[in-house]
């Protein structure tokens, strides 16, 4: 925390240079995807998504082959190029970002199941933003989670952000932070953690009897063994995927009571912690991650730092566009139509600033870092900047 961010990015950026692995003189790798794959693809919509795509190509290519220079100039160099089957693209940088796009736009819906929505979402709290789903994962889905920590790696040597949202504990998680019992908690389930505070704030039985009657009135809940007319809970708890598991052996059995409702409380909390953290699902991204990056680079980086290095700004910082812009031959920017158009963007919203971004260079948010420092078209700029803006073509009309 004693480092200034931009300070740790130019760091990051010399390493990142320092460990390129693909030469000159090695083709870039190839990836061919077909575009009429995804269209409809309720059916098996997983296998044919742009992502699990490119993971079944890229498995048999050596993640060194991925290791390339930080993307700069007009023509960068990216990890692999695609191809989209029967569409004619010049350059490799449009397919590329458009790609990444998809990507993300898969990753946050249901045809991949690798990212859950946070149950706080459900009543608007972080309402849109993701965490790693929690469950016993197959070798197939290990795959496809290191992939996607691959896809970390590479987004940040093409400098590209990538428009994903989520939860700061996926960020503490992968740079090795400690998750806050209390916080992470309440910003990924704000329900749980409610129904967990009660019970560790009641105060006698008789309180007690009346919150169990109140969760009994939600949900069915046994009837104690002991007194049958009085309303009980046991020791099992829905998990975030919506199965219910026992808390402690034969669970199912054990009420919850006066002298065990602390311990009750404590076992819900920890359950949720586990699944926030996801270790098996974590590894694998970090292994991914790893093949691209070196890990040590996170020790640097703070949660939130890491997440701005990889997906950005979600919004689009107007006056940051305007002093990476270039006006070709003939055009100032005084001219009147220029401050018509910089007006025009003034009044957009952020989402139609991000569908304008996504327009004009294939990817919805922009860096909001770049080493050139006036801005000036012979300094190193970070593609997609500078923007240009050109005269129309052909003869001159009104």
């Amino acid at each position: 925390g004693l480092i200034f961010y931009d300070t740790k990015v130019t760091v990051m950026n010399r390493v990142l240079n320092a460990t390129v692995q693909r030469t000159a003189d090695h083709a870039a790798p190839e990836i061919t995807l077909d575009p009429l794959e995804i269209v409809g693809g309720e059916i098996r919509p997983s296998e044919s998504s742009y992502f699990c795509q490119a993971a079944r190509q890229l498995s048999c290519v050596p993640s060194s082959q991925l290791c390339v220079k930080l993307a700069s100039g007009g023509d960068p160099t990216y990890a692999f190029n695609i191809r989209f089957t029967g569409e004619e693209v010049h350059g490799t940088s449009g397919s590329f970002r458009h790609f990444l796009w998809q990507v993300c736009k898969e990753l946050q819906s249901s045809s991949l199941s690798l990212l859950l929505l946070c149950p706080s979402s459900a009543v608007n709290k972080n309402k849109g933003k993701y965490i790693l789903t929690p469950s016993p994962i197959t070798y197939a889905e290990e795959q496809l989670f290191h992939f996607f920590g691959q896809l970390l790696g590479i987004a940040i040597r093409a400098d590209v952000p990538l428009p994903l949202d989520l939860l700061p504990s996926f960020w503490k998680t992968l740079v090795g932070e400690p998750l806050d019992p209390d916080v992470d908690l309440q910003e990924a389930d704000i329900l749980t953690y409610n129904y967990v505070r009660k019970f560790e704030n009641i105060n006698d039985e008789t309180e007690l009897e009346a919150l169990c009657a109140e969760i009994a009135s939600q949900h069915l809940v046994m009837e104690s063994p002991d007194c049958p007319n009085k309303p009980c809970c046991k020791f099992t708890y829905l998990t975030m995927t919506g199965e219910e598991v026992e808390l402690c052996p034969r669970g199912r059995h054990i009420p919850v009571g006066w002298e065990n409702k602390d311990v009750y409380a404590a076992a819900i909390r920890s359950l949720r912690m586990r699944e926030l953290q996801s270790p098996e699902c974590m590894t694998a991204v970090r292994a991914g991650l790893g093949s691209i990056i070196p890990l040590q680079l996170l020790t640097t980086l703070t949660p939130l730092e890491m997440e701005l290095r990889t997906c950005g700004l979600p919004y689009i910082n107007l006056e940051f566009l305007k002093a990476h812009t270039m006006y070709q031959v003939g055009l100032m920017e005084t001219d009147q139509h220029i401050e018509f158009f910089w007006s025009a963007l003034e009044m957009f919203t952020q989402e139609e600033l991000c569908k304008f971004i996504k327009f004009a260079c294939n990817q919805e948010r922009i860096p909001f870092t770049c080493p050139c420092k006036d801005g000036g078209p012979d300094t190193a700029h970070v593609p997609p900047y500078p923007m240009k803006i050109a005269p129309p073509d052909g003869t001159a009309g009104r």
